[in-house]
């Protein structure tokens, strides 16, 4: 199993907001691409939220090749989408996890 982990730091102007969005609207794209499994959105503790709320959304995906058809043929139009509609009022770095039991 693979985790692909989207970090995102958000203005605290459009947190509730990019919050409702990303549930309603975001998550629901990326697993309708059928690249991953399911998605648990988390928010991260003991962090400086002077700016505004720091969350992570980790994808799970049965392997490398489903997150590499993601990646090839859907995250570019999905982030488009993000910048579009908020600019620069958030950040987001990504990773990919193996997961290890």
């Amino acid at each position: 199993m693979i985790l692909y982990n989207v970090t995102v730091k958000v203005d605290s102007a459009i947190s509730a907001d990019w919050l409702k969005w990303l549930r309603e609207e975001h998550i629901p794209e990326v697993l309708e691409t059928g690249c991953f499994e399911e998605a648990t959105l988390l928010q991260l503790l003991d962090t400086d939220e002077s700016e505004g709320p720091t969350y992570a959304i980790q994808y799970r995906a049965a392997n490398r090749k489903a997150v590499d058809q993601y990646l090839e043929n859907h995250a570019q139009a999905l982030r488009a989408k993000g910048t579009a509609r908020w600019g620069n009022q958030f950040v987001a770095f990504r990773s990919l996890l193996k997961v290890i039991n």
